[in-house]
């Protein structure tokens, strides 16, 4: 905890959270809501306000900003990165965040829908929060801290160097992107202006959490086209394109689902359905921890629909692989030191270091292979994606003393 620091990390998550900053991904423009950039606008006003002078938000919704060293020594330039947007799974209008201050250990009940509750069974991360300020809506949308939380941490520690000039540190790069929740969250980052050598993204859950180590993705678009007849007539003609999709379906095989995973094990998960007689189509998600893994689930769903469609003679099929990221640890192996610091940064805070994996994915992932290596620290969110979602004040304050370390330890070790 910073001696005598007033943090200002809660207040602007506050604020943030109130910003409807949904992604879409049915869009084609970037981003792909222009509401993202209302946010973007707010954080480079209030960078504007602090002293950053050189903050900017661009055409395609990112904010860039560089706060300058304050030292002579050769530093390696570090960027923090937190994305704007939140998911299409759930509403970000209109939401309503709810304080709920010295938790007690008890069910929350949200009280704008009383059937939503923060089940402390449930919640194992709940354990750890007693006494602390619990954040939530008010049950009628998601919160949105993610990635807010991470925004705010973010913004929070840039008050702190600004009005600290006299610590030490390198030149720092910050990032705010559109856009990550729909797998475009980097797009069109312009490296050559962002000029960083390695990153950190605050996007993480529970504290103390660092990962490393994250899925490679895949997204696979399958398309069936059927032989449609009039169906008063369409006995032995009609070959029904939605009912062959349902069979691909159904045969998926049951132990390689997000239902039924956990930790390093792959999936695969069809996330769209739509068509009609003639044309079907169903969109997927592969996910593995490895390449070869990868491969190996692509070419078990090719065979598994190859054979579905195999039993109807005037139907065929088309199967396109859309590459989405990759596992970032293969980039962060050849950096052991971003993440050494980072951990160490984590203990200075006060906080016990936990090296983990993510079954899914950040902004890192696809960073770390554009030529940023950047592991994916805690911000303290939980439930994202659902009108549970809920983040610990005290959480985001050692996020911030997490960053602020982080600083301080690269200037130290150069």
């Amino acid at each position: 905890m910073m001696d005598n620091y007033h943090y200002t990390v809660k207040d602007r998550f506050l604020r943030y959270v109130k910003i409807d900053t949904q992604s879409d991904p049915t869009s084609k423009t970037i981003p792909s809501t222009e509401k993202q950039k209302n946010l973007g606008r707010v954080l480079v006003q209030e960078l504007h306000d602090i002293g950053v002078a050189n903050a900017e938000l661009d055409e395609f919704g990112y904010v860039y900003a560089t706060i300058p060293a304050t030292t002579s020594k050769k530093i390696p330039v570090i960027c923090f990165c937190s994305h704007m947007d939140t998911s299409p799974d759930c509403s970000g209008k209109n939401v309503n965040p709810i304080v709920h201050k010295n938790y007690a250990g008890q069910d929350i009940i949200l009280p704008n829908d009383t059937s939503q509750v923060i089940k402390f069974s449930e919640h194992p991360a709940l354990v750890d929060q007693i006494g602390n300020d619990i954040i939530t809506t008010d049950g009628t949308t998601l919160l949105g801290a993610d990635n807010k939380a991470g925004v705010a941490e973010i913004m929070d520690a840039v008050y702190y160097l600004v009005k600290h000039a006299k610590m030490p540190h390198g030149k720092i790069k910050i990032l705010f992107t559109p856009d990550e929740e729909i797998g475009r969250g980097v797009d069109k980052v312009d490296m050559k202006k962002l000029g960083a050598d390695f990153g950190y993204t605050m996007d993480g859950e529970t504290l103390g959490h660092i990962e490393n180590e994250t899925f490679s993705a895949d997204g696979v678009t399958v398309t069936i086209k059927g032989f449609p007849t009039h169906p008063g007539f369409a006995k032995d003609k009609l070959q029904h394109a939605i009912k062959i999709a349902s069979g691909i379906i159904d045969k998926l095989p049951k132990d390689k689902s997000p239902e039924t995973t956990e930790k390093k094990e792959p999936f695969i998960h069809p996330v769209a359905i739509s068509g009609g007689l003639e044309e079907a189509t169903i969109k997927f998600i592969i996910r593995a921890f490895t390449n070869e893994g990868l491969v190996e689930l692509e070419d078990e769903l090719r065979k598994l629909v190859a054979a579905e469609v195999s039993k109807y003679n005037k139907c065929s099929f088309t199967f396109e692989v859309q590459e989405q990221y990759r596992n970032m640890k293969d980039m962060l192996d050849t950096c052991p030191h971003v993440v050494d610091y980072a951990m160490e940064a984590i203990s200075r805070a006060g906080v016990t270091p936990v090296l983990s994996s993510i079954r899914g994915g950040t902004d890192g992932s696809r960073l770390s292979y554009m030529g940023l290596p950047c592991p994916n620290i805690f911000a303290g969110e939980h439930a994202f994606h659902s009108k549970q979602e809920w983040v610990s004040v005290q959480d985001m304050e050692r996020a911030v003393d997490t960053i602020i370390h982080l600083c301080k330890i690269w200037e130290e070790k150069s």
